[in-house]
């Protein structure tokens, strides 16, 4: 029987369809987050000396010279990222996040101290030492090749913690690991890489249309001597559900490499697996909080990820209205699902891995990188380890082996008894 539910009306004809997430507007708007600071020294605003580094773990920058310590601003406090999700309309999007020029990844700097000109290769790092003065020469501004991001979330987890967790996650594993890998094993080998991700913030509608059922009764009936089959009567329902949702900060790959996902010849999804981060704690990009990490450059525009992100915010929506249709004890089978993009915000991000690899050659003679990374935020580890597949199998064999060696007397001792 078809009712409506509370929060519907009767529906429409039933059909089989999940509708394409709307597109945004074609209006743009751009938040300029450049700080008009001149690419070269990146110095103390006390004393002016380039020596400036990370304290510890802290949000705050030291300089080496006069001990001056000052704080980097949040980026969402500098730009209002945060605020007015509601009233979004079309696309906004800060300077990192504009689409990349194809511009060379060579910059030339020219050394204030003493003159000399100094070559930076943006797509490997975003700072140089001149050759001649020591001077630490940065990039501390935008440039339109995708190498520097509006905001920057620092290493919380230390090298010698990443360690230590890479370790544990690798000899948790040893036993079925490749006797090559369990050898060459180095976990001191871990680099720190900030990935390149987006943020965006959504201001969407929903609306969802399905059928929802509610068990009435529920019985068993004997179908054979030794067999049952279970029944059950349920009310049907069409269920509507039409609302808004405001999407803060879900956080988009925005690196063609990390994003092409081929099992056949490495494991980059593990980095995604690593989320989430906490991307409120993100500070307006500044080259000091980077210190001697690796930078890998974003070279996807947000028009090569919006789908990506069009169909999390469908996901998202279904999430939000779980609890409400709990009371479908038999669930709820949606047959229309459509969502409306009134505005989304985007910006460019850093955020911190620790990584470890390990390259395995196949039998058929390719290459297979294996990734180990931590979270440089909260610590969390998700990885491959390449396995001895003769001792899998060994292993399986062996316990299926027993399994059955139990349950032949059990199954003997039934027929006798029986």
């Amino acid at each position: 029987m078809t009712q409506p539910d509370q929060h519907g009306v009767p529906s429409e004809p039933e059909a089989s369809a999940q509708a394409e997430p709307a597109a945004a507007s074609a209006d743009q708007h751009l938040i300029d987050t450049s700080t008009g600071r001149a690419h070269g020294h990146d110095d103390c605003p006390q004393c002016g000396s380039t020596e400036v580094s990370r304290k510890g773990n802290t949000l705050s920058l030291i300089c080496g010279f006069c001990r001056y310590e000052w704080v980097g601003s949040r980026l969402e406090d500098t730009h209002g990222l945060g605020e007015g999700i509601g009233e979004l309309e079309g696309r906004t999007f800060t300077s990192g996040a504009a689409d990349i020029s194809s511009g060379e990844d060579l910059v030339t700097l020219k050394c204030q101290g003493c003159g000399s000109e100094v070559v930076i290769d943006t797509a490997r790092s975003l700072e140089s030492r001149c050759h001649w003065c020591r001077s630490i020469l940065s990039i501390n501004d935008k440039i339109p090749n995708g190498a520097v991001p509006d905001g920057i979330l620092p290493f919380h987890i230390t090298k010698e913690e990443a360690i230590a967790r890479i370790g544990e996650f690798a000899g948790a594993r040893r036993f079925f690991a490749l006797k090559k890998f369990r050898d060459e094993f180095k976990p001191d080998n871990v680099l720190g890489v900030y990935m390149p991700y987006m943020t965006v913030d959504g201001n969407v509608s929903a609306r969802f249309h399905g059928k929802g059922e509610v068990q009435t009764r529920r019985y068993t009936v004997k179908t054979g001597e030794n067999t049952h089959t279970t029944y059950y009567d349920a009310n049907q329902f069409d269920v509507i559900r039409d609302f808004d949702l405001h999407i803060d900060d879900l956080i988009i790959e925005s690196s063609a490499g990390r994003s092409n996902i081929d099992n056949r010849e490495n494991t980059n999804n593990i980095i995604n697996s690593l989320l989430p981060y906490d991307v409120k704690n993100m500070v307006a990009f500044d080259s000091n909080y980077m210190g001697e990490m690796t930078a890998e450059k974003r070279d996807l525009n947000i028009d090569d990820v919006t789908r990506k992100a069009h169909a999390q915010f469908l996901t998202m929506a279904r999430e939000s209205i779980r609890d409400d249709i709990r009371g479908y004890d038999r669930g709820v089978q949606w047959t229309h699902e459509d969502l409306e993009v009134h505005g989304s915000r985007w910006a460019s991000v850093f955020v911190p891995v620790w990584l470890y690899s390990y390259a395995e050659r196949l039998d058929n003679g390719r290459m297979m990188i294996h990734y180990i990374a931590v979270n440089g935020r909260y610590g969390n580890v998700m990885g491959s380890v390449p396995i001895n597949k003769s001792r899998l199998w060994g292993v399986t064999a062996l316990v299926t082996g027993l399994t059955a060696l139990v349950a032949w007397p059990i199954g003997a001792a039934a027929m006798l008894a029986g």
